[in-house]
């Protein structure tokens, strides 16, 4: 293989990689914003989210909307605006 195929290979591979965090991200915000509409509070798509520990998550809606979603000691899942 030459340079240029193996440049182009090399590419292309890591392209397809960097494709994966961004739809499990993708998939990952859904369910955040599933979770939060579940509990009744407002959100039309998940921009942003970090996580601060097991089960523990602020979540950034587009809106403007900012919620901390964790699980609390009764194993029960938690909606809070910030």
């Amino acid at each position: 293989m030459n340079a240029r195929a193996t440049a182009f290979a090399f590419t292309a591979f890591a392209a397809t990689l960097a494709t994966f965090p961004a739809s499990a991200d993708d998939s990952f915000g859904k369910d955040l914003m599933a979770t939060i509409a579940l509990q009744g509070k407002p959100c039309d798509q998940v921009v942003a989210a970090k996580r601060n520990g097991d089960s523990d998550y602020v979540a950034t809606c587009k809106d403007g909307h900012r919620y901390h979603v964790y699980v609390n000691a009764q194993g029960r899942v938690v909606v809070d605006k910030l």
